[in-house]
């Protein structure tokens, strides 16, 4: 579930994890900016929609450069199928497992709930609080 909520941060841009070296910032600096291409190809999709322009631009005024507001609501609506394409081929013993699905027992089968929804609100706890849960375990 960490690779799930990582990915969350970082399409939201809210990823803490700038990288250790040089290389790794320029990478992390390329994928913010593809990001931000991403989310300005979409406003402008939705703009040219004709569908509510209005509501868009209320909604995603002042927003323009980070596109923060859109990609917190594309997270929102593409969640599940995120969890399902990372979790489709996952086995039994992967670190996906885990008693989160109302009851004492892994996930059944492979590692979905019910209806498959994403069985964990990971993605939404804040990232330093998750590192502090990772670092405990390592205790």
């Amino acid at each position: 579930a960490r690779s799930f909520a990582d990915i969350g941060d970082i399409v939201r841009g809210k990823d803490l994890y700038l990288g250790d070296d040089k290389k790794d910032k320029e990478q992390r600096k390329k994928l913010d900016e593809n990001l931000k291409k991403i989310f300005r190809n979409i406003y402008e999709e939705l703009k040219n929609g004709k569908t509510n322009v209005d509501a868009l631009q209320t909604r995603y005024n002042g927003d323009k450069e980070n596109f923060y507001q859109l990609r917190e609501d594309w997270w929102y609506a593409n969640r599940q199928e995120i969890w399902k394409a990372l979790t489709c081929h996952a086995v039994q013993n992967d670190k996906y497992f885990r008693n989160t699905c109302n009851g004492g027992s892994p996930t059944e089968g492979y590692c979905r709930c019910d209806g498959d929804q994403v069985p964990t609100y990971f993605d939404y706890v804040p990232q330093y609080l998750r590192w502090f849960e990772e670092w405990a375990e390592d205790l």
